[in-house]
């Protein structure tokens, strides 16, 4: 049985002993008790007092003392104000972690029956993946792996963003001055290639406007009529019109882009389960707005464009396909909302999306409702805070992003640098070397992003990140090959926890944070939040550092004080490679 559901019956056990009435586990509120105060676990006791009759604190001590009464695992407690915390004894917390598989510690008891769509990294065919869309990806899949580990069925998937005024921006500035250059012929990597179009052409958009502004124009009206805007949309409409020589032109930049974009999922490595692309999925969102006219939920302007008034949901009026019959982001969303659930039939559809796009989603499932689409409910926004650098904020169209690709190398040989600077990779193979610096510098990368909460908004430093000390991937890393290094030197059995031995502070301080690490995957889970399995591994690692500086393990003369040190380990380093494979990130067994 684990801390939390003993103690919540010893809980109810005690209600109905003193007052002689039953309650619901919902109503006992535990929480891990803050570490300013002494306890293992602090109970919420306002819920008690109108059963009770009388003061917080005197309702807390006459609860406790029952429990002391009744239950031979607590061993003490305190009153602090409304809060009643609770110590657990030593030998409960041996006989527990004796009691679990620490491989597969935190899983679900049951599999969940629910089946869940997790939707991520959708990038634009017009620019390379660049730091912004790697949180996003990494949020994404993390959250895969955390879903997966506890015992969801889900699938990952990808939408590209393969149509559209941008992706037609690009084209435009490809055709008027690509001279036909290829990633092949400049040695540039396709999704680069095309992105350089993607900035050329706001180049030639902005002084367009400029001259219109100065030959009179209105700043409205030059944005509107500045000639390579005009070119780009009658380009979208070619396009939709099924025009030859625009969908070959489509292809061929979409061809390079692909083959860029997989080299980068590789490189982080990522993958999905099923590819979905806008051009596909545009055209199911057409019907569905004809659908939508058909029951007046839409409405039709006289200029011919089609929208929805949501004002009486506190939303607002929104455009779903425009005048000149062109499609608009949140139609494609409707038709691959429907296309999803048709061929996976999810309870569940998240998606992964930054906060700029917190009203859109707001729209799209409030669209989906009045549509009666039966998972509309299930649709879920996990949306998460921009990533800015020390520098500001990063625009693609001025091509002042953050290149993946170019990120991760410059991690990877930071890596390099560190680690043979420090003599770490004296005795390897240049093989074993590489694939040293690959682990650290994307341990760095991954954590960096992951450990923060995804609903803020952060601020990613490179050279914070790639630290062997402090909140970083590599020192939890660094921490789980020192272990490494231990066990392999012990090269012995792997036994239980002896519960009569006594244990100095630290070695409790872990033991009690192993056997937490159920609750936080629940939480994680609950949440979809993969930041708190990365705190907890560098909490779990920060401790286990200080107990290595504290005490000897293979010194150690007591035989069974050493079989309980190293079995601790065994189990730290057990949850600290579980915690970092959720996030992505591979241990090295030598650092």
């Amino acid at each position: 049985m684990n801390p939390e559901t003993l103690i919540t019956l010893a809980v109810i056990k005690a209600i109905k002993t003193l007052y002689a009435q039953d309650i619901d586990e919902e109503m006992v509120k535990l929480e891990p008790t803050n570490s300013d105060f002494k306890g293992d676990f602090t109970l919420l006791i306002f819920p008690f007092v109108k059963i009770s009759k009388v003061s917080p604190e005197d309702t807390a001590k006459v609860i406790a003392q029952q429990i002391l009464q009744q239950s031979e695992s607590i061993a003490d407690f305190n009153v602090v104000k409304g809060f009643l915390n609770l110590t657990l004894k030593t030998d409960f917390w041996l006989n527990y972690l004796n009691q679990i598989r620490i491989e597969n510690y935190g899983q679900a008891s049951k599999k969940p029956k629910e089946k869940i769509i997790i939707e991520y990294s959708s990038p634009n065919t017009n620019k390379p993946i660049h730091l912004g869309h790697i949180r996003n990806i990494l949020l994404g899949y993390s959250l895969h792996k955390l879903l997966t580990y506890y015992g969801y069925d889900n699938v990952k998937v990808n939408l590209i963003n393969d149509r559209g005024i941008h992706i037609c921006k690009s084209m435009y500035a490809y055709k008027i001055f690509g001279n036909e250059a290829t990633p092949d012929s400049t040695g540039i990597k396709g999704d680069h290639f095309v992105g350089n179009f993607y900035v050329k052409f706001n180049e030639i958009y902005q002084e367009e406007v400029r001259e219109l502004i100065q030959k009179g124009a209105k700043e409205e009206d030059a944005k509107k009529n500045a000639p390579s805007i005009l070119a780009a949309q009658i380009m979208l409409q070619k396009w939709e019109e099924s025009d030859k020589d625009t969908i070959a032109l489509w292809n061929k930049l979409n061809d390079w882009v692909y083959d860029g974009f997989k080299a980068t999922y590789e490189k982080l490595g990522v993958s999905f389960d099923k590819y979905y692309y806008e051009s596909n999925t545009y055209l199911l969102g057409k019907k569905m707005v004809e659908e939508g006219l058909n029951k007046n939920i839409f409405y039709k302007k006289p200029d011919k464009s089609i929208w929805i008034d949501l004002t009486a949901d506190k939303l607002d009026q929104k455009l779903v396909q425009r005048s000149d019959g062109t499609s608009v982001y949140i139609t494609q969303d409707l038709g691959t909302a429907d296309l999803k659930y048709q061929e996976f039939g999810a309870d569940k559809s998240i998606i992964v999306v930054g906060n700029e796009q917190d009203y859109h989603f707001k729209v799209l499932f409030k669209i989906l409702e009045k549509l009666e689409r039966p998972y509309a409910k299930g649709c879920y926004h996990l949306s998460y805070g921009m990533v800015d650098l020390p520098s500001g904020k990063m625009k693609s169209r001025e091509g002042t992003v953050v290149d993946a690709d170019e990120l991760m190398a410059e991690l990877i040989e930071a890596a390099k640098q560190k680690t043979d600077a420090l003599g770490k990779t004296d005795g390897m193979t240049d093989a074993e070397r590489e694939s040293l610096h690959y682990k650290i510098g994307m341990a760095a990368l991954k954590y960096y992003i992951l450990k923060v909460d995804a609903t803020k908004r952060m601020l990613f430093n490179p050279e914070e990140s790639i630290d062997l000390q402090g909140d970083t991937g590599p020192f939890i890393q660094y921490s789980y090959a020192r272990i490494k290094s231990i066990l392999r030197q012990y090269n012995g059995k792997i036994e239980y926890f002896d519960t009569t031995i006594a244990l100095q502070t630290t070695e409790l301080e872990l033991i009690k944070h192993i056997a937490h690490f159920s609750n936080i995957i629940q939480k994680a889970v609950n949440q979809y939040s993969p930041s708190l399995v990365a705190n907890y591994a560098y909490s779990l690692a920060k401790i286990f550092n200080k107990l290595y500086a504290e005490v000897s393990f293979l010194k150690e003369n007591d035989t069974k004080i050493k079989q309980n040190r190293i079995t601790l380990i065994h189990y730290t380093a057990t949850l600290l490679q579980t915690s970092m494979h959720i996030l992505g990130i591979e241990m090295p067994e030598k650092m």
